[in-house]
Order: C-alpha cells, then structure tokens, then sequence
C-alpha cells in the first residue's frame, strides 16, 4: 500500500458514517441577532460603514439627484463612470462629463475617472457590508475596482439586512458577487495601513429612505 491509498483510506474511514449528499444539512446558528426594527437596522449599517471609513450620507428619494451633485462638486470630480442601467435623474443636477461603462475601456482608461456612482444588490449592517452583483444599475465588477472614488446609493429598506445569513438567501451565487467593507486597505507586516491598492481609496455610501 503506497502513502496515496493510505490517506485515501482514512478518508474513507472518517466518512463512513456521514450523510449522503442528498440528505439534509440542518442549519442550527441565528439567522438575525434579535428582533431589531428598520430603524435600528439602518442606524447598525451606517454606524459600522463609518467604522470601516467609509463616508455616509442620508437623504429622501426626492434629495438624492441634489445629494449626488453637491458630493460630486465637492470631491472636485469632472469625470463620471455610469454603469448603463443607472437611473438618469440620479446625475439630473450634477455638472460632470458622464462616461459609459464600455466593454472595450483599458485599466488605465478607468484610472483616469475620477468618480463612480453604482446602486447595490443589497447592504447588510451587522458587517457594514455593500454587495454588488453586477446587475444593470452597478455594471461590471472593474468600474468599482480600478477609479480611486467610489458612491454607492442603498436603498432604505428594501437593499438593507440585518445579517450575513438573510443576505445569503437574497443573493444569487451565480452571479459575479464583490462584497465591499469600507473602502480598500492593507496592511504590510510592520501594520503600516495603505489604503487604494485593490480598490477604491475612498467610498461613500448614500443611505436613499
């Protein structure tokens, strides 16, 4: 008996008695930590984006159009990259170069942009999480990867979790999912935090309800 037949066999062992792969799995972890209202909800999800450094704004539907321009004006930004599905009156009042998301754009293409406006699949608060799932309205996973600034608009309630659980039922795996926590950083080994090098140096997250 060779050193592959052996490990082979304790496998075999230490799964004689499991399960077919048919039979199901019983799930026995809370799905949600509590019985927390929208508020509540909303309340967790701004507090811990914050924590992560991200920048979060509220706003009703109405202000959203007159939210975007002023944080588009102030981050100085002349140039935004629009996913296809994006509603128009989102960008209604803002005084900037809108470019579309192209198949055929280069990385140093989308470098130069200097903003970018998705919405979101969904947020969930009790990780201050924003999942994009490359649905119309968020485009492909690069435009939220390659520019250095980064605004995405959740809507209140129906985009916001409470848990990582509820989210996993609402989101299709077959999908190109990117979760985001904050916007990116590293650290290298002596713990020096760069922020920019996977992704977005800066996020900011509207809270639209």
């Amino acid at each position: 008996m060779n050193s592959r037949e052996r490990i082979l066999g304790r496998v075999r062992r230490a799964l004689a008695d499991v399960q077919g792969e048919d039979a199901p799995i019983e799930r026995a972890y809370l799905r949600v930590h509590g019985d927390p209202s929208i508020e509540e909800t909303t309340d967790l999800l701004a507090e811990n984006l914050a924590d992560y450094r991200a920048i979060v704004h509220r706003c009703t539907a109405d202000e959203l159009a007159a939210t975007l321009a002023g944080m588009l004006a102030a981050r100085g930004s002349q140039t935004v990259l629009v996913p296809p599905g994006l509603a128009p009156s989102w960008l209604a009042g803002a005084d900037v170069d809108q470019v579309p998301d192209r198949l055929e754009s280069t990385p140093y293409e989308l470098d130069r942009i200097d903003s970018v406006v998705t919405a979101c699949a969904l947020a969930i608060a009790e990780t201050g999480t924003i999942v994009l799932d490359g649905s119309p309205d968020q485009g492909r996973r690069r435009i939220t990867l390659v520019p250095d600034h980064h605004i995405c608009v959740v809507r209140v309630p129906e985009q916001v979790v409470s848990s990582v659980p509820q989210a996993m039922e609402r989101l299709d795996p077959a999908r190109p999912l990117t979760w985001i926590s904050g916007p990116s950083a590293t650290s290298d080994i002596e713990l020096d935090r760069v922020e920019g090098v996977h992704g977005p140096r800066t996020l900011e997250v509207i809270l639209v309800g």
